[in-house]
């Protein structure tokens, strides 16, 4: 793999929009002053020569999470923690406005990218096999399964709200379910889990932002989780947080009735515990004024039944439809709920903490910038953390959490906050009302007490990111994608770019690589091919590999590459 200095002045921003079943993946928009979007070369898959069986081995990533617990933490990562300083990229590959992050078996590992979902060789790149026609934003889960010709399937929610199962070794469509919403906002956006013989698939929505358009009549969507049979695909149950009745709210000056409650899409991976057979999931936020106990909340249901065991919201009456901070509007949209809410939604998976000195705690971070400790027996609320300013609605804890259980890890975004930071003083800025100020960072918490450990804010570093949203020449780097950990060393990437090692024990920064300072040459036949923002599910660790991409944008609009397309970095010590 070469790689060569990126030109400084990029060309146009690719734009991901907010996740709505049905809605177009991409807008291009060129950069203040820049050329318009540079063409996207053809990708070339290169074939691997022979195709091992798929076995596990102790240094494994399976789903987003890599384990059913959410830990993101990789016990066995075939990397001492002494070299990370010398990490380079082994290999890159090029993925169409994929989010990428892998799950990772033995020799094999499994990504999904705009139209399709590919099985590459973890040491070199080469194609193991790649189908076309699935459309999904999820990481794929491999599972033991008896019913696969090879012993092995792959199962992936996609944006249709089905979840298919493929021969995990060829590809080979094995089922598809039946969809699981009707709602034309619905979709799939966190990735699924398996445990023993059940799927589990959290159902999400883009009405928040279709809201915002006048004449919707808003708001009908409620947030599900839903129980499949791994060998079937049938489904055993669904189940709601919002359960009170939806009922008329009023009718705007247009003649539109808008309805409610609704909301509490469930926007991650959820999490299990096997031993007290619960699944926890966290909620978002609330679309109307009608009073619920649903969104901004960790559920834990029972994994056989669906029944409730217990239920804790964290923030009531977080009643939000974007654009109803927008500056600049004479009135804001019909639909907006009034008093309108912070969108402090929980976009991030609960993580089962093993505590030092004995017992767990269900740990969840916010979008308000806490993260939570929680009794997984009762859902008691045992104490709260600061660990960002929730600065904005796309502020503090955004896609995960990690943990190794001596210390919990949360990346703090807040990047509207940095938007409004840098266009405010200039008169441009996007919000009528100013967020707090921005505390962009990654901290550690201890999971028994509560207590702030370390706070390492988000270095000031040189970007290659080019975007209307900040002015020429500005970055807005915030740690808005997961992180994931090994022993002693923590990974995250920040929306400028930017992927960081830091000392797990103080938060000391060991290594970092400016992703978007530089082109690559991907092993599917891509020359030149740009990085940009690092984002979304975040790092996988396996096989003495780092794997991450750069590039996913996520809801903030910021970081997209020139093209739109996004580039999977594998990262070994010395490059080799």
């Amino acid at each position: 793999m070469t790689s060569r200095p990126m030109i400084a002045a990029a060309g146009g921003v690719a734009l991901l929009l907010a996740a709505v079943a049905g809605a177009s993946l991409a807008q291009q928009a060129p950069g203040r002053g820049a050329a318009p979007a540079a063409a996207v070369a053809p990708t070339l898959d290169v074939p691997c020569a022979a195709n091992p069986p798929i076995a596990p081995t102790n240094s494994d990533w399976i789903g987003a999470g890599g384990d059913l617990t959410g830990h993101r933490y990789q016990p066995n990562p075939g990397i001492r923690a002494a070299d990370v300083s010398r990490l380079k990229p082994k290999w890159t590959f090029a993925l169409t406005q994929g989010n990428g992050q892998p799950a990772v078996m033995g020799q094999w590992l499994w990504v999904y990218a705009t139209g399709g979902l590919y099985a590459l060789d973890t040491r070199t790149g080469c194609v193991r096999w790649h189908t076309d026609g699935v459309s999904a934003r999820t990481t794929p889960m491999p599972v033991k399964a008896s019913f696969s010709p090879s012993g092995w399937a792959l199962v992936i929610g996609l944006r249709n709200r089905t979840v298919k199962a493929f021969d995990a070794a060829t590809g080979r469509e094995l089922w598809v379910s039946e969809a699981l919403e009707t709602h034309r906002s619905s979709g799939i956006t966190g990735s699924i889990i398996v445990s023993g013989s059940q799927v589990f698939v959290p159902i999400t929505s883009g009405e928040e932002a279709a809201g915002a358009t006048a004449g919707y009549a808003c708001c009908s969507f409620r947030g599900s989780l839903a129980a499949f049979d791994l060998a079937t695909g049938r489904k055993q149950w669904q189940v709601y947080p919002i359960t009170e009745p939806m009922r008329p709210i009023r009718v705007t000056p247009a003649g539109v009735t808008l309805t409610g409650p609704a909301g509490a899409a469930i926007w991650s991976q959820p999490t299990l515990d096997t031993r007290r057979g619960l699944v926890f999931v966290a909620t978002g936020d609330s679309y109307t004024e009608i009073p619920t106990k649903g969104p901004d909340s960790i559920i834990a249901y029972e994994m056989a039944t669906g029944r409730v065991r217990w239920h804790t919201q964290v923030t009531p009456n977080d009643n939000y439809v974007m654009n109803c901070n927008r500056a600049g509007d004479d009135a804001a949209p019909a639909n907006c709920p009034g008093p309108l809410g912070p969108d402090y939604d929980f976009g991030a998976s609960p993580v089962l903490v093993d505590k030092p000195g004995g017992g767990q705690v269900v740990v969840s971070g916010q979008k308000s910038g806490l993260v939570h400790g929680m009794d997984p027996e009762t859902g008691r609320l045992l104490w709260s953390v600061r660990v960002g300013a929730g600065s904005g609605s796309l502020g503090g804890v955004e896609w995960g959490i990690a943990s190794d259980n001596a210390r919990v890890y949360a990346g703090s975004s807040d990047i509207r906050g940095l938007f409004d930071a840098l266009m405010r003083p200039q008169g441009k800025s996007a919000l009528r009302v100013a967020p707090p100020p921005p505390e962009p960072g990654l901290s550690a918490v201890n999971p028994a007490t509560g207590r702030l450990i370390w706070k390492t804010p988000t270095p000031n570093a040189p970007c290659n990111i080019r975007s209307t949203a900040v002015p020429e020449g500005s970055c807005a780097a915030g740690n808005s994608g997961a992180p994931a950990v090994m022993p002693g060393v923590v990974f995250a990437g920040d929306t400028a770019g930017w992927f960081r090692a830091y000392d797990a024990a103080t938060g000391r920064i060991l290594w970092a690589h400016n992703t978007a300072g530089q082109t690559y040459a991907t092993v599917n036949g891509v020359p030149d091919q740009p990085g940009g923002g690092v984002d979304g599910n975040g790092p996988t660790i396996a096989q003495g590999t780092v794997f991450v991409t750069s590039g996913f944008s996520g809801a903030s609009n910021y970081g997209s590459t020139p093209t739109g397309r996004n580039v999977l970095i594998a990262y070994t010590v010395d490059g080799k």
